[in-house]
Parts: C-alpha cells; structure tokens; sequence
C-alpha cells in the first residue's frame, strides 16, 4: 500500500520559497539537511511533510520546469517489491529507491517507519539537523493534504491512470469531463488503498480550443502538479489570515452568490461570509464542501494552492470547476503578455 510520505518542492530562490511556505501558510520549519549541490529545508503542518530543495542538483529540473513539486514520496511496506511492481508497469529507475513519475516529478519509495535520528522524527533517511522553532511563528490552518491536481499532455490521461493503478495500487474512484465554452477537460480520481492519498489528473482535450490546462502544460515544460488541495476544518477564518499575511487568492464574480442558494441550500447568514472571502461552496448527496483557490505566487504562473473544507462532501466540487476555469481563464488573459 502505498501512501504520500513527503512532497520535495524545487525552489530557486530557497529562502523566498520557505518564507511563503512558513510566514504565510503557516508551515513550521523543522530540520535542514545540506549536501554537495544540495540544501533542503524540512517544513511539516498537520500531516504534511513538505522538503524545499535548491542548489545544483535541482537545476536540470528548474530549467525545465520552474519552481514546483519535484518528488511525490510514497512510504510503502516493502520497497524492493514496490519498486520491481512500478517497473513491471512501465516504471523507470532513476535512483536506489527512486522512480519516473509524470514530467519531471518522480517518487522516492521510502520505509513506513520514519527516521528517528537524535529522538526527533524526519521522514525520509537523510541526515537531517533539527532547527529551534521561530518564536512567534504564524498560525498554521492546514490538517492535511486532501489531494493532489496533475496536469498531463492531451491524449496520456487514461495511460497515467493505468500507471498508477498497476504500478502503484491506486483505485480509480470518479471520472468527469467538463466543458466551459470552446474548451474542455476530462479527468479521472485514483486514490491509493486506504483513500488517504489522492490524484486528480486531468488532460486537455485537444479537439476543442486551448485553455488554461494547455497553458499551464506550456508555462511548466511538460506534465506536473498544478496544485495542491490543503484539508481546513474553518476556510472562512483560514483566507481572511492568509490574505493578512500576503497570499492571493483568485476573485469570484457576484453573480456567482446571487445563485448559490438555488444550488446549494440555504446556508443563512453564511453567505456573507463567503462572499466577503470569495469562498466556493458546493454540494452533493453527502454533504457540502467549501473551496478557494490562490494566484500563483511563482513568476511561471504554474503551481498555486486550494483550501478545502469538507462538511460531509465527498466530491470534488464539479459545480465550482467552471467557476475555478473562468477565474483562471481571466488570469490567463492578464499574465499571458508577461510569460
């Protein structure tokens, strides 16, 4: 069974990157671990393990990709089987324990058991030296990782969902494909045994005109994560701090709040709320969810981050996805001049 460990986020500007990571979402710097042509910083929040990596062994994937996650470590019972399983779907070997994933991003196979060096907890082997807290350190919101949105080239969906289905163990758990306009997406959820580790991959489909997918495949060089999905138990509280601390989020139109009630149920005095916040809400047979989406913070215009939080949903939030296309569609009009 195979179960996110850590993400590695690439990163030029390390300093910059672990500020936004630490002084805006709240991550707490944990350890560092420096090695020839590499620095990494350890960050954790709820269940994340977060590592940003700089320095020359990073700089082939920089170059063609920019900034972004460039490792979805996966912990697993028995990694010599693990890796001879991936490899018998297609997988290549690009290190002891490290395999081919999509573009650029590859997954290090690593021992459930974390590494429990000098009685503090890190999760991979790496010589890590913990690091003091930094005293008055922001509050964190985040609880945990509630998925991940891939991006691949038109025409590799199905063929990425195979690989992870039998190199890997995921389950495929919904399909959709959604139209906004003269464009089109389709995508597919696989989620690994326990449903604790979640993908959601999506392909342009290249019959209809190009959009904010086929853009973010161009800006990023190929294949990769487009963002990452923060599980929060209070979005409302969480957004109105995060944009005191500096982050952007993407706008909603008005009208947007005028028809949610029809959608979604009454939600009272709530939707105040959630208009003052641009806050997305959605719902399905198990409940509702509530989303939002930040700009990107990195000069490629690529990876960027949501906010969830689930009150019993189990979807997620179909009816918001052409609200998030046209709010990046209005951001694609605006940055493509600078790109």
């Amino acid at each position: 069974m195979h179960e996110i460990a850590y993400l590695e986020f690439s990163a030029e500007d390390h300093a910059s990157t672990v500020d936004y990571f630490a002084g805006s979402l709240g991550f707490v710097e944990t350890a560092i671990c420096k090695t020839p042509g590499s620095t990494s910083t350890l960050l954790c929040q709820g269940t994340i393990w977060l590592v940003v990596s700089s320095g020359a062994a990073h700089a082939a994937f920089l170059e063609r990709h920019g900034d972004g996650i460039s490792d979805i470590a996966f912990s697993c019972s028995d990694v010599p089987a693990a890796i001879e399983r991936a490899m018998s779907a297609g997988a290549r070997r690009l290190g002891p324990s490290t395999l081919s994933g999509f573009g650029g991003v590859r997954h290090t196979l690593v021992p459930p058991k974390p590494n429990t060096a000098a009685g503090h907890t890190f999760p991979d082997e790496r010589l890590w030296t913990p690091v003091p807290a930094r005293s008055g350190g922001c509050e964190g919101f985040v609880r945990g990782l509630d998925h991940i949105a891939v991006l691949v080239e038109a025409g590799t969906l199905y063929d990425t969902v195979r690989y992870y289905e039998d190199g890997f163990g995921f389950k495929q758990y919904s399909s959709e494909y959604v139209e906004v306009g003269a464009q089109a997406m389709d995508s597919v959820v696989v989620r690994s045994g326990s449903g604790r580790s979640t993908f959601t991959i999506i392909e342009p489909d290249a019959s209809r005109e190009a959009g904010q997918v086929d853009g973010f495949l161009r800006r990023n060089g190929g294949a990769g994560v487009q963002h990452l999905a923060f599980d929060v138990e209070h979005i409302v509280t969480a957004v109105r701090e995060y944009r005191e601390r500096g982050v952007e989020f993407l706008t909603t139109p008005d009208a947007y709040y005028a028809m949610l009630t029809g959608r979604v149920g009454h939600l009272g005095e709530f939707v105040m709320d959630l208009r003052d916040t641009d806050v997305l809400a959605d719902r399905d047979e198990w409940g509702y969810l509530l989303q939002l989406f930040t700009r990107s913070p990195l000069p490629r215009n690529t990876i960027f981050y949501e906010l969830i939080q689930r009150n019993g949903a189990k979807g997620f939030g179909s009816a918001n996805i052409r609200a998030l296309y046209e709010s990046v569609e209005r951001e694609r009009e605006t940055s493509e001049l600078t790109v």
